[in-house]
């Protein structure tokens, strides 16, 4: 089984000097490819960087988080930066982008408006380039729908993926028939996510991709609570190596096997983003030629 990791950060501090480790293990366990959004100009180098060294790829965006801590010349860096890179087949999208009304400071003044600000301009960004977006849509998802369809004009559709959806049915089905698709990951295997859990096993199989949001949003399995910290447990890391248990998981949940679950969210995320069928093929031929001139 192949499984694609649609959303990681892999460049966090959380990883320190394990990151390869992490990306190799993941490997090991079928997890073939990874896709890394930024967060701020600040990590678009580390995130191509990362994305050469182990095959994968990038994304490059300002976070709703990042935007109180965002210079002046933010977004005209981010789009010098598009604009270079535009041609680089592991640029898969705009992103990590969106609105965040959760953390309680982001949703004043001014920042509360500036992030709308910095959303509806790199929506525009991705137009500009014909790229898919990576949308990040914390308890801000009927704004977020009502900006993408004021950039995208009446009829138009976006592609790419609302990373850890958490809304409710009608509005995933919003999404959906804007193109884009839904990622579930770690959230969704605890009991009482009943939600997310019905989401998964409700929502058409071709919506849905999957991810890790590594190191953050871990599985049940790796949660500690403040008790059991309190008494020295450690926190598990999640990385991407615990994609494939989180796809068997949410497999088991909608009755199909994992084999399913991974071809379908494959499929699902080439067509969130257009680019990554031709990277994989590519990147598997190469790799099919560096075997067949180390066996000769």
């Amino acid at each position: 089984m192949r499984w694609i990791d649609t959303h990681c950060h892999l460049d966090a501090p959380e990883f320190g000097a394990e990151t390869q480790t992490q990306r190799a293990l993941a490997a090991t366990k079928g997890v073939g490819h990874c896709v890394l959004p930024s967060i701020s100009v600040n990590n678009f180098d580390a995130v191509r960087e990362l994305a050469y060294k182990n095959g994968d790829s990038y994304c490059l965006g300002i976070t709703p988080m990042n935007v109180p801590y965002a210079a002046d010349d933010a977004l005209s860096r981010l789009t010098a930066a598009v604009q270079a890179q535009h041609d680089d087949p592991r640029l898969m999208a705009v992103g990590e982008i969106g609105l965040d009304f959760f953390v309680p400071d982001l949703c004043k003044s001014p920042w509360r408006e500036l992030q709308q600000d910095f959303f509806h301009a790199q929506l525009k960004l991705a137009r500009a380039f014909d790229l898919p977006v990576v949308v990040h849509s914390r308890r801000s998802v009927d704004q977020i729908l009502k900006t993408m369809r004021d950039v995208a004009v009446p009829g138009g559709h976006w592609q790419g993926v609302v990373h850890a959806f958490n809304g409710s049915l009608q509005q995933a089905l919003a999404f959906v028939k804007l193109g884009m698709k839904l990622g579930f990951g770690g959230a969704a295997t605890y009991e009482r996510a009943r939600q997310l859990r019905s989401l998964v096993v409700g929502l058409p199989l071709e919506a849905i991709v999957l991810e890790t949001d590594s190191p953050d949003m871990p599985p049940r399995w790796l949660y500690k609570s403040a008790e059991q910290r309190a008494a020295g447990e450690q926190q598990g890391i999640n990385s991407p190596a615990e994609l494939p248990r989180i796809g068997a998981e949410l497999a088991a949940l909608r009755g199909i096997s994992a084999e399913a679950m991974a071809q379908a969210t494959t499929q699902n995320a080439c067509e969130a983003f257009p680019r990554l069928r031709a990277l994989l093929t590519a990147d598997a031929a190469l790799g099919a030629a560096q075997q067949r001139k180390e066996t000769t």
